[in-house]
């Protein structure tokens, strides 16, 4: 199935990386579905710029079945069809603050519980509820978003790190089991973006430090990521699933 031909839900949308997502398919022919939490007038002000026919704007916070599965409804009622993309986008509030993390040493079990609820349950609440409207056309693609901090700690955020970790192995398990439905599942993993409202309280120190590093000398930029995510909705992967793509320009090279 042609992009164009797909109904997409970005989950945390609005905002961020979230928002890239959305242009990034919008930008295909995509109808997309900007989900969000909190930010209900920047996701109507992102729908409305491509208008209703193609986007729609819908509130659900994703660690909550029930919401997703009104928020799919809801979508399906709107573009008639329903839903056969998913990017599991949203996170869990978070900070990328090294200086404010917190460290082995008083870190919280609820804190990973936030990480582990936004990211592992979020994804799996989405796919589930997703999943009849994808058997239904024969068709469906999962694309989680990770991160290159469980190759590559450079800053040791345990909650969120862990919780990415876990979805690359949920990535994988539902890649083998959804497989027969035409259903694929791929994570696009990335190291630090500039800039996003999670990384705003990044010092600009740390952005140069990183763009040293980095082959391409440069820090990848949400635009860029989301491109990424465009292939493993395209038909060019419609033989890839449960793989991990990092794009960080070459930071993390294995």
């Amino acid at each position: 199935m042609q992009i164009a031909e797909q109904i997409v839900l970005v989950t945390g949308g609005a905002r961020g990386l979230g928002r890239s997502v959305v242009e990034a398919f919008a930008g295909q022919g995509a109808k997309v579905v900007v989900n969000h939490r909190t930010s209900a007038a920047a996701a109507e002000e992102l729908a409305q710029r491509y208008g209703p026919d193609r986007a729609v704007a819908l509130p659900a916070d994703v660690t909550d079945p029930g919401q997703v599965g009104e928020l799919l409804r809801a979508a399906r009622e709107h573009f008639g069809s329903p839903v056969t993309t998913v990017v599991n986008n949203a996170l869990a509030d978070f900070s990328f603050n090294g200086d404010a993390r917190s460290g082995a040493e008083d870190i919280r079990w609820a804190e990973f519980e936030a990480q582990f609820a936004g990211s592992v349950r979020g994804a799996l609440n989405t796919t589930q509820q997703a999943l009849p409207g994808m058997r239904e056309r024969g068709f469906g693609r999962v694309i989680n978003v990770g991160t290159n901090l469980f190759q590559n700690p450079v800053v040791p955020y345990h909650d969120y790190t862990a919780a990415k970790a876990a979805l690359l192995s949920l990535t994988r398990t539902l890649a083998k089991d959804l497989g027969a439905h035409n259903v694929t599942v791929n994570m696009v993993s990335g190291g630090l973006l500039r800039t996003t409202d999670a990384s705003a309280a990044t010092p600009e120190e740390v952005f140069d430090y990183i763009a040293s590093t980095t082959p391409l000398g440069r820090v990848t930029t949400p635009a860029e990521f989301a491109d990424a995510l465009l292939f493993f909705a395209s038909p060019w992967a419609r033989s890839v699933t449960g793989q991990n793509l990092v794009v960080d320009g070459g930071l993390v090279l294995d």
